[in-house]
């Protein structure tokens, strides 16, 4: 194994959200000893396209399961994110069975924000302090539908309460 693929080096964006649930952007090769590390037993793809092929052989040897659950992004008005899919994407979120879980899209900004911001409201965290997180990872780019899709998302889920990760309570 040479020196590359030893090196630690986390995909862009990436932070953990809570226990067991991580945010980021598309991993490239040179994360995957990163990942590797972090022991994932799933990934929730926010994106259409596929994931790129050395990520999938990567996710494959790794026992990854990779949840794809396309979330449109909210660019124009009346062509946002719809709220079942949101309600989707939560519902992995929601179960330990899942976890370690890292969530991610193109730059783990946008999408990946909508997702966990909404996440946040599902833990009753204040709107204040769920924009302020949006805000960071999305800079100087950061979109008013999406703060306005999570400051509007009600956090209705159906989950099984059973598998519920204990950070929710």
């Amino acid at each position: 194994m040479s020196t590359y693929e030893k090196t630690l080096i986390p995909p862009l964006n990436f932070s953990m959200v809570d226990s067991g649930v991580y945010r980021s952007g598309f991993p490239n090769k040179k994360n995957h000893a990163f990942l590797q590390q972090l022991g994932l037993r799933s990934v929730l793809y926010l994106c259409h396209q596929e994931h790129r092929p050395e990520n999938i052989v990567f996710f494959e040897e790794n026992n990854i399961q990779i949840f794809q659950c396309p979330i449109d992004g909210n660019k124009e008005p009346f062509l946002g994110i719809h709220p079942e899919a949101m309600i989707n994407a939560l519902r992995h979120l929601l179960d330990v069975r899942n976890h370690p879980i890292l969530v991610q899209c193109t730059k783990g900004t946008h999408r990946t924000g909508c997702v966990v911001g909404c996440l946040r409201k599902v833990q009753y965290w204040s709107l204040t302090s769920i924009i302020d997180e949006y805000c960071r990872f999305a800079g100087p780019r950061m979109r008013l539908l999406d703060q306005q899709f999570i400051e509007f998302f009600s956090p209705v889920i159906d989950y099984d309460a059973s598998h519920a990760p204990r950070w929710l309570y």
